[in-house]
């Protein structure tokens, strides 16, 4: 067995902390040594479903704990790993399934309705017993009861999560044990975890950020407290209650947290005992911030910054979030981080430039998408201006970030902008491609539509559709048709009619976005 993958730290927690809290949600509980056992259960039926090697089992249900024991599973066999949030309408979850060719699916009773709709012909597994045909949890823990032993390698891909792309599809980066192995222990080490912090489980599992406050649990013998949020109330409710020391978050979940009236939230006093909060995934704004450290006294806030293509690039140190507040931070460990031109050189201080990310937690490329692998993957060569490659080491691969970025005199990162439209909402990256799609295949009488976007502290962009048509449409009517197919967090906030859009006038196939932009942002 490697010492590099998730299934090690599963088995050396059931050793040295078997009845210590692994999981919480609400009044249940599971020890080490019940998710240990609980695991091995499920890793055994799937086993036996005697796919090939490498195959894909997606997730697809609502936050629990025994969404957990599934990913932990699946970690635990020579499958893969494919999260799918409960988020995605059931014509983008068929998208995925086809892309990646998923085998199994295991989720709730109230996914199981999505899935019937798309016709999925794979294995089912249910955590609730069903019916006779879709085998369930309940009864593989009645039943599996016999030793369960696997090998894994730590180079294996272990996870394929989805995002959406420029391309309008969403597309899968591969991950493998190792990764997961190093992003657990690297921010073990700079958050300072111990075994007797408590974790919130928020954020939800379908990409790197929320699968790590899992292996970090696993690899600090840490409890993780599960949590769906949905009201701040409830929210602070499961801080308290569950005596939660570090809480990852995304902005728009900072945002949610104080949206209410100030004399419903909690006396700061009993929110003393979290010591760590974390923020990725989008911007931090001066009241988040503000509000953060109004009610959370004793903690250390940290801002990070991740890549689609690696788990993390910076972060920044709680004493320069005053300092430094619009600053990503400094590169992590094991990570070297440079800023390059067009020619290749190193920018100079203050100068804007390519995000190249060298050394650790780099993925292994994306899911059957060559020509975004080649774009972003790229060899050492791209900065041989830059260091030493003396030796003619040049296998080596680096991640070409399509961020551009700049770096201060004492060499703290600021993000500029993105190399590409992709639009970035409440922690989501939102390709506006997939949009358009959908308002050309389902409204019929829209001539030409554009989306992007425009700044909102809350949610870091708003999303803005215009449309050209005969005449202008109910704007209820069109939010009913993109309801039915697009995830909640890519409805457009505002929707503008306009009886014709500009064009580029060097390509008169394209819609001007800029001059919408601008025509917007004039308005408001």
């Amino acid at each position: 067995m490697s010492i590099n993958c998730i299934r090690t730290l599963i088995e050396d927690a059931n050793v040295s902390h078997p009845s210590k809290t692994a999981l919480i949600l609400e009044e249940k509980t599971l020890s080490y040594g019940e998710l240990f056992s609980k695991v091995n259960q499920i890793a055994s039926y799937l086993n036996e479903l005697n796919l090939p090697k490498g195959s894909r089992i997606g997730v697809y249900s609502n936050k629990g704990i025994d969404q957990v024991i599934a990913i932990l599973a699946i970690l635990s066999t020579p499958y893969i790993l494919v999260p799918l949030t409960k988020l995605l309408k059931p014509e983008q979850v068929e998208y995925i399934i086809k892309d990646c060719d998923i085998k199994c699916i295991i989720t709730d009773k109230l996914k199981l309705e999505s899935i019937e709709e798309i016709n999925f012909d794979g294995h089912i597994i249910s955590y609730e017993t069903t019916s006779k045909e879709i085998a369930s949890f309940e009864e593989i823990f009645k039943y599996y009861n016999k030793e369960y032993t696997c090998t894994i390698n730590g180079h294996d891909s272990a996870v394929i999560t989805y995002s959406f792309g420029s391309s309008g599809f969403p597309k899968g980066i591969v991950i493998s044990h190792r990764n997961l192995i190093d992003s657990a222990r690297v921010v073990s080490q700079y958050l300072h975890l111990t075994q007797d912090d408590v974790i919130s489980g928020i954020l939800i599992f379908n990409l790197d950020y929320g699968l790590n406050q899992i292996f970090c649990s696993l690899y600090k013998r840490a409890t993780l407290a599960l949590h769906r949020f949905v009201l701040a109330g409830d929210f602070f409710n499961h801080i308290i209650k569950d005596n939660v020391t570090v809480i990852p978050l995304m902005p728009i979940n900072i945002t949610q947290m104080f949206d209410e009236d100030e004399h419903r939230l909690p006396n700061a006093s009993l929110l003393d005992k979290v010591r760590i909060i974390t923020s990725s995934g989008g911007k931090v704004t001066p009241k988040m911030i503000a509000d953060i450290e109004k009610y959370f006294k004793k903690a250390k806030f940290y801002s990070m910054h991740g890549l689609t293509e690696a788990f993390r690039s910076t972060y920044l140190e709680p004493t320069q979030l005053k300092i430094r507040p619009n600053s990503i931070g400094k590169a992590i460990p094991d990570v070297e981080l440079y800023v390059i031109n067009k020619e290749g050189n190193e920018c100079a201080v203050r100068e804007v430039g390519e995000l190249i990310h060298r050394g650790s937690y780099i993925y292994k490329g994306f899911w059957n998408a060559p020509k975004e692998t080649q774009e972003r993957f790229k060899s050492i060569q791209i900065l041989k201006n830059i260091i030493n490659l003396e030796g003619q080491l040049n296998d080596e691969i680096v991640v070409a970030s399509g961020d551009y970025v700049y770096k201060d005199e004492e060499g703290y990162f600021y993000f500029v902008s993105r190399h590409d439209d992709m639009i970035k909402t409440r922690g989501f990256r939102v390709s506006p491609v997939e949009i358009e799609s959908v308002v050309y295949d389902n409204i019929k009488e829209v001539n030409q539509c554009a989306v992007l976007s425009i700044p909102n502290d809350e949610i870091e962009e708003e999303i803005v559709l215009f449309y050209s048509a005969r005449s202008e449409l109910a704007k209820n009517e069109i939010l009913f048709e993109l309801k039915k197919h697009l995830a909640s967090y890519m409805i457009p906030a505002k929707i503008i009619y306009k009886k014709s859009l500009p064009l580029i006038s060097t390509n008169k196939s394209k819609i001007n976005k800029d001059e919408l932009k601008k025509e917007l942002l004039l308005n408001n």
